[in-house]
């Protein structure tokens, strides 16, 4: 796999509020938690430029057995303050991890496209091997591209205090994820790959949502693990623009 790993969390969401507070949050104090829980080795936050909603985050795991880890667990059932207070502002979280089926080129582009969707039952094993076999590798031949992967969904992870303090996920579907550092080739490529009646026609179901993201914020463990986590910050030191000490 192309990726750090062949298993991801994967998060969608809207914030309700100020987004340059949720940003904060999570590049100060949020990013820097999760990667210091063993398992999650690299975290990058996107943005979207078409579609919804507004931010898709992904954290490439060890395996999917993070999600049920002791260390992961009990960081999600012990929030911070700061965590608390921005559960209740999430929108329409879709949150799952996922094993990576299939991968083609290599890197992380600058802009995205996310494609959800669902095989039709029984349908799964021919989606895969379409994907793997004659989809990925032709979008990521082309000039401008990154990394593509295809990601389908394990069993829901189980229900903790951040979760019951935001309200109930929705639980993941399938997705592609193809990255480029040409917003205009991935376009092309999304174009001469991904439409609509050619996914039907691959035993697809038709309720199908794409959305376009640029990169954000990327971070890994190895960073993390060299850098000390920021202060604990009061409220009024949090709404500072500028330098904070």
């Amino acid at each position: 796999m192309a990726l750090c790993s062949d298993a991801a969390m994967v998060l969608y969401y809207d914030i309700a509020g100020d987004n340059a507070d949720h940003d904060d949050w999570h590049t100060y104090e949020h990013l820097h938690e999760r990667l210091s829980i063993p398992g999650f080795l690299r975290a990058t936050r996107w943005v979207t430029e078409s579609g919804e909603p507004k931010y898709m985050v992904i954290y490439e795991v060890a395996d999917t057995h993070v999600a049920t880890s002791s260390a992961y667990l009990e960081r999600l059932n012990h929030p911070t303050p700061w965590t608390a207070s921005m559960m209740s502002r999430f929108r329409g979280m879709v949150r799952g991890f996922c094993s990576c089926v299939a991968s083609s080129g290599f890197g992380i582009g600058n802009a995205a496209v996310a494609l959800k969707f669902t095989p039709v039952t029984g349908q799964e094993s021919n989606v895969k091997d379409w994907f793997a076999q004659a989809v990925l590798p032709a979008m990521s031949s082309r000039r401008g591209m990154a990394g593509i992967h295809l990601m389908a969904p394990v069993a829901p992870p189980p229900m903790t205090k951040e979760q019951a303090l935001r309200g109930l996920d929705s639980p993941m579907t399938w997705l592609v994820l193809a990255t480029a550092y040409d917003a205009a080739a991935l376009n092309r490529a999304v174009t001469g790959h991904l439409e609509v009646q050619t996914l039907v026609k691959h035993g697809i179901s038709p309720e199908i949502a794409m959305a376009t993201y640029a990169l954000h914020y990327t971070v890994t463990s190895q960073e993390v693990s060299r850098t000390a986590p920021n202060p604990v910050l009061r409220l009024d030191r949090r709404q500072m623009n500028g330098v904070r000490s």
